[in-house]
């Protein structure tokens, strides 16, 4: 909160933008204030006693005793008085008293009232401890000195657990919820503000931590948060806020005025400083995310996310410092929507099916079989390409529940295909999720087994990078489903960095080459590389598959390479269930 702003509002705004930030009013309430206020009208023997917050038209009670109501009005309250004057108030008798003869409290039978001011650290008045009695009394100076003691004691506690939930633990700085009421009362306290810039600062990398800490231990993390944050408060000068927001991330609001083009260098002069201190230089990397806001037209946890999103973009683009930009924001937003939606289509009838794309004998034309393909029409998205919801489902941890599904709807289409007397081999994809399962094979074959489908009728995809992100359990996998009889084929060949060595050990029936080499085809007929390919793959007793055949002129040019079989648009798109009964049903006319 700037200084200058707070003392140019009346007294009395302030004072309830203190109450509004400590979010009290209207609250459950609190056994550590319900015990005091028991205490309170058991050293005076009343029967009444409160904490009493003044808002701006009430009074209400956080802790009570001997009340049924929650609020009375705040007009011509004694708490009120309490609130104004920053004072003790007593009042003996409120019927011999002009201002309370005729209040609320003396309607209601109240005779005697004493108040003493909760006040906060920096001086406003937020109600009072009062306790209250139906016949007139007089208090004493050691009654009045106990009854400040213990509106101190609530204070204490208000302001404690108000502090728990917006101060980092580890390292005693303000958190993200504190962040984001300071940016949210930036507006409140200067509805004209420009423009601001909110910075974070990410240390670094969750796996760059994970990796010190194991090696190091926790204390490391200790150290490095309190050198960073002596570091960032040297940088940013006493007159601005450090938050400590993530496990190693910063925030700050820079001063007003501040350009993200101008504070680009300061934040690189600030990266040269770091390196004169510690060790962290050496196993972190830090990053800023920058990300410029209008205060009150963005709250201050957006605020924070645009900040963590461009530090994102940063770390992913090996810089110091990342911009928010808000076309990568809104592909970031597609994408969590779209990912939360499938989760939900997975569930529901009729948003996803599968279609079958022909696979083709080059030399006869004959449809040998067929791959599965994913398609998803979202209720108000409409069709959603496989190509922008396949990859991000392979990353999380629905990829296992999307295998099963298109699994399920694959075999039950081979049973039916099987009960008309259609016999077809379908290809399934799987991702590197479904090959570290450890139960994956076992869960295949019984899913046959279920259906009652010869184990040759399904030939299971990978691709190079999937078996390799564990080699050991992939190829445990593969082999189990080999030895039951199910075809094997590595998908997207030549676009991963494995070891041809090591594919030699897979047990895989068909290689696919990957579209891309074969679309080269269309500029350079020669096709050294791919005639390459094909030749050594065939020595190594591989059939070959060349995906993305879109010309008659290229699929007759892979014929006469050698290539085995084709899949592409030339030949057939990828058909629904009842397209594809009537090409292959006419196909077996024709050869009949």
């Amino acid at each position: 909160m700037s200084t200058t702003n707070a003392a140019c509002l009346p007294r009395e705004i302030q004072r309830l933008e203190a109450l509004r930030k400590l979010n009290i009013l209207d609250t459950v309430p609190s056994d550590s204030l319900d015990r005091i206020t028991r205490m309170a009208a058991q050293l005076f023997g009343l029967p009444i006693a409160a904490v009493s917050l003044t808002d701006h038209d009430r009074q209400w009670f956080k802790s009570k005793v001997g009340v049924e109501h929650d609020a009375i009005p705040r007009y011509r309250a004694p708490c009120a008085q309490v609130a104004d004057h920053n004072r003790v108030v007593v009042v003996p008798d409120l019927l011999q008293d002009p201002e309370f003869c005729d209040s609320t409290l003396a309607r209601s039978g109240i005779r005697f009232y004493a108040g003493a001011p909760l006040t906060t650290s920096d001086g406003h008045c937020l109600g009072a401890v009062c306790v209250l009695g139906q016949e007139p009394r007089e208090v004493t100076a050691q009654e009045l000195a106990s009854l400040q003691d213990m509106a101190a004691m609530v204070m204490t506690q208000i302001e404690l657990q108000h502090a728990i939930g917006r101060m980092d633990s580890m390292s005693g700085l303000p958190n993200r919820n504190q962040f984001r009421e300071d940016v949210d009362e930036l507006a409140r306290l200067d509805p004209h503000s420009p423009v601001r810039l909110a910075v974070v600062v990410n240390l670094a990398t969750p796996q760059q931590l994970d990796s010190a800490v194991r090696v190091m231990g926790s204390s490391y993390l200790d150290g490095l948060l309190e050198q960073a944050a002596g570091w960032l408060k040297q940088c940013i000068g006493p007159g601005t806020r450090l938050y400590h927001v993530g496990t190693s991330k910063f925030a700050f609001v820079a001063d007003a005025g501040t350009e993200i083009s101008t504070f680009t260098a300061v934040a690189k002069q600030w990266l040269v400083q770091r390196r004169q201190w510690g060790a962290a230089r050496y196993v972190t990397t830090v990053t800023f995310g920058l990300a410029s806001f209008v205060p009150g037209a963005a709250d201050g946890l957006d605020v924070l996310r645009r900040c963590h999103n461009a530090a994102q973009d940063a770390e992913d683009a090996e810089q110091d410092v990342g911009w928010y930009s808000a076309a990568q924001d809104e592909t970031y937003q597609r994408r969590f929507t779209l990912l939360n939606a499938f989760s939900a289509a997975l569930e529901s009838e009729g948003q996803l099916s599968l279609v079958f794309q022909p696979r083709v004998d080059l030399a006869t034309g004959r449809w040998l079989g067929a791959e599965a393909l994913l398609r998803w029409t979202h209720p108000t998205l409409g069709p959603v390409s496989p190509a922008e919801f396949i990859p991000i489902v392979e990353k999380t941890s629905i990829a296992r529940a999307t295998t099963e599904w298109v699994m399920e709807a694959a075999m039950l289409q081979l049973a039916a295909w099987r009960d008309a007397g259609m016999e077809v081999q379908v290809a399934v994809n799987v991702s590197a999720t479904n090959l570290i399962e450890p139960d994956f094979a076992e869960g295949v074959i019984a899913r046959l087994q279920r259906h009652g489908l010869p184990p040759r009728l399904l030939e299971i995809e990978v691709t190079e990078s999937a078996v390799m992100t564990n080699p050991v359990q992939a190829e445990q996998a593969l082999r189990s489903l080999s030895a039951a009889g199910i075809s094997l084929a590595i998908d997207d060949f030549g676009t991963g960095y494995s070891s041809l060595a090591y594919l030699q050990k897979l047990p895989a029936n068909v290689v696919k080459i990957d579209r891309s080499f074969i679309q080269q085809l269309e500029q350079n007929p020669d096709g050294a590389l791919v005639k390459a390919m094909i030749v050594l793959l065939h020595q190594l007793n591989y059939r070959v598959v060349a995906e993305g055949i879109e010309t008659a002129a290229m699929g007759e040019l892979l014929q006469s390479m050698g290539c085995d079989e084709a899949q592409g648009y030339w030949y057939a798109r990828p058909l629904p269930s009842p397209a594809f009964l009537s090409g292959w049903q006419a196909q077996a006319a024709e050869q009949a």
